[in-house]
């Protein structure tokens, strides 16, 4: 089964519960990603052009680049 990706610029996209993938500030720089689910919405904004900022459920903190489906 094919993983769709679906940009993560856009709030009512994102879900609690949803599985994403996140840049973390100390990795804008190189682009590293890290997966996981998100536990809480931080952007209140409807869009933002770096990504909505979320916490996942592991306490990390990031901007959705992905949002896996």
């Amino acid at each position: 089964m094919e993983i769709k990706k679906i940009d993560g610029k856009t709030r009512k996209n994102i879900r609690i519960g949803a599985q994403v993938e996140i840049v973390q500030k100390h990795h804008q720089r190189s682009g590293e990603l890290t997966k996981g689910i998100v536990k809480r919405l931080l952007t209140s904004s409807a869009s933002h052009p770096h990504g909505i900022k979320v916490q996942l459920e592991t306490g990390e903190i990031g901007r959705v680049k992905w949002i896996l489906i």
